[in-house]
């Protein structure tokens, strides 16, 4: 692998390096049918039949959820257990979350593994308060924290014992609602390799020291200040973010971002658990937290079907029909049928990163066209047998609008191979208008198990049919072909990531026609309105150096598609692109790792 060295701090102005481079019933609020009763047989039948006991909402969240109060003995002990177990699964198949009662914790160092989630458990991250750090590192792989996938921290506010908290993180691990009463190092020990990130409704009352972090994302948020940016630094609704600058420093700061609304999060209303669902917020900048309660609705988790790994899908989608929310809590979940979510309003949240596999060639999931659905908090895995999608919000024709109330879809993941050999043609697509994209990393899996250019075929990452639809925070790596293509009118991406598949044999295995290999992000030359801020994709064809991709976005050439601040790479100059997007664009060269810019198209 090529090897890009990183002395120090300053070093990461100029010479960054990449990863390891690497028939419904119609829908009723929670009553006690729902809550677990019998239901009366029919009346009107001759013969009377008993029907199926309703399933109960409410219960316990299971034994991988681990709730602290500030009266709890041995915290640190089981923090360190777990971390243990998690810090170098990156495959395995343990998930935690790790939940604190509102109170103030003293001394604590939460170290964060794969697959373990920390948050807080009140309405505001000042609620919950730890004298401490939570902190992720790359000790396990030898300083390099382009591999820390698949943790999370959220709704908890933290005073770190040496100023500064350590988040060295790479993709799929968000940090939400957050504040930190100090600063925040984004760089592992050392100041290895780094490839993030993600900040959402988060105050850090010091500075953001980046360091080596390539590409890092930040929403809705306030920042003390922000120290360096090395290929793709992209802020809106930030305060206190850095001026527009791209590409030196490559800034690029959006006022506001157009339309938001933030992640459901589980709290404590006394002893009662609820589930909250922040209010939808237009123009937005800054935290929804910062002066009051948030804003929003609540709903009890008696209102909720508690699933379990085990459960079938069956039962999943008839707690449902019932009119129940779903939280799946830590573990894996196999589906021999999709998921299917038909009721506007239904809530679809995940602890620990629950993980859903579809077998047989399933979808994972599926939604209605219907107003206000919120998916959050989960990973998809691609299964052995090919299915033809994994995620699809709203289905095919979809057109009804949802301006005034949209799907979010937030903190889910898509995994193809890595843990598995695994397949599907086209990952997640989005039919539903004005759905809201924030914060996905899909991804086809470059190492692990089940890795191959025929093994872990996945031809799509995301397909956009919706008009209206907005990506905050897209990260979608290694498709065999396009990674992104948008057919939806008025599609708008705030900040994307992307690499090129590494494991093309060869140029003709990615030729496009007459195009030396598919663009990481195509608008579809019937869209005449279209705009991206703050893109970059790289290619590291380390199976073939010699390979040329021609371009790393594709679009229609017409006013009304816009883009801003682009750039590609050539990681160690393995590959090449001989455009930023469609003709223009100087091309990358040789071997020095330095981004081709585009500041504005066309």
């Amino acid at each position: 692998m090529p090897h890009f060295p990183m002395d120090s701090p300053d070093s990461v102005r100029s010479l960054p390096a990449r990863r390891s481079v690497l028939g419904a019933m119609a829908a009723t609020a929670a009553s006690p049918t729902l809550l677990g009763l019998s239901s009366p047989a029919s009346a009107a039948s001759a013969a009377p039949v008993a029907q199926p006991r309703a399933l109960p909402g409410g219960g316990d969240l299971g034994p991988n959820v681990i709730v602290f109060d500030p009266s709890t003995s041995g915290i640190q002990a089981k923090l360190d257990e777990v971390f243990r177990q998690q810090e170098s699964a990156q495959f395995g198949t343990g998930r935690y979350a790790l939940l604190f009662k509102p109170g103030t914790y003293n001394g604590l160092n939460a170290q964060l593994g794969f697959y373990t989630s920390i948050a807080g458990l009140g309405l505001s991250p000042d609620d919950t308060a730890i004298n401490g750090d939570v902190t992720v590192d790359a000790g396990w792989f030898n300083g390099n924290a382009t591999q820390n996938f698949w943790r999370s921290a959220e709704n908890l506010a933290l005073t770190p014992v040496s100023g500064t908290n350590r988040w060295a993180v790479a993709q799929a691990a968000p940090f939400r609602r957050m504040h930190v009463r100090g600063g925040l190092n984004l760089a592992p020990t050392g100041y290895g390799w780094a490839s993030g990130g993600y900040i959402a409704d988060s105050r850090i009352d010091g500075s953001v020291g980046p360091y080596s972090q390539q590409q890092w994302y930040t929403r809705d948020s306030s920042v003390g200040g922000w120290a360096n940016a090395v290929w793709n630094m992209v802020f809106s609704g930030v305060q206190g973010a850095p001026a527009q600058s791209f590409p030196n420093p490559p800034y690029t700061t959006l006022d506001t971002t157009p339309v938001s609304r933030e992640k459901p999060f589980l709290y404590l209303n006394g002893s009662e658990y609820r589930v909250f669902l922040p209010e939808r917020r237009t123009n937005a900048r800054g935290t929804t937290w910062g002066s009051g309660t948030a804003r929003g609705t609540s709903l009890p988790l008696t209102q909720f079907y508690v699933a379990r790994p085990g459960v079938t899908a069956a039962t999943l989608n008839a707690a449902l029909t019932q009119g129940l929310h779903l939280l799946l809590t830590p573990g894996i979940y196999h589906l021999d049928q999709p998921i299917q979510v038909d009721r506007a309003g239904t809530v679809v949240l995940g602890l620990g990163y629950a993980t859903l596999i579809p077998d047989n060639g399933v979808t994972a999931l599926r939604t209605a066209d219907v107003d206000g659905v919120r998916l959050a908090g989960f990973l998809i895995d691609a299964g052995p047998v090919n299915s033809s999608t994994l995620l699809e919000v709203g289905p095919t024709g979809a057109s009804a609008s949802h301006s005034a109330n949209p799907t979010t879809v937030q903190d889910v993941f898509i995994r193809i191979g890595g843990a598995g050999a695994g397949k599907a043609t086209t990952s997640m697509v989005i039919n539903s208008r004005h759905t809201i994209v924030d914060h996905t990393w899909v991804w086809r899996a470059d190492h692990g198990t089940g890795v191959g250019w025929e093994t872990n075929r996945a031809d799509y990452g995301i397909h956009v049919n919706g008009d209206d639809v907005l990506a905050t925070g897209l990260f979608v790596e290694h498709f065999n072909k396009y990674d992104v293509q948008w057919y939806g009118q008025r599609g708008r991406t705030i900040f994307f990531q992307n690499e090129k598949a590494y494991d093309a044999p060869n140029q003709a295995a990615i030729q496009n026609g007459n195009v030396k290999g598919y663009a990481a992000y195509k608008v579809a030359d019937s869209v005449t309105t279209h705009e991206g801020w703050g893109l970059g994709s790289y290619c590291y064809y380390n199976v073939d150096p010699t390979i040329v991709q021609h371009n790393g976005f594709a679009a229609p050439n017409t006013p009304g598609v816009k883009f801003h601040d682009l750039l590609v790479v050539s990681l160690g100059g393995q590959g090449q692109y001989e455009h930023v997007v469609n003709e223009t664009g100087a091309p990358t060269s040789g071997t020095s790792t330095v981004p081709s810019t585009v500041v504005s198209y066309p």
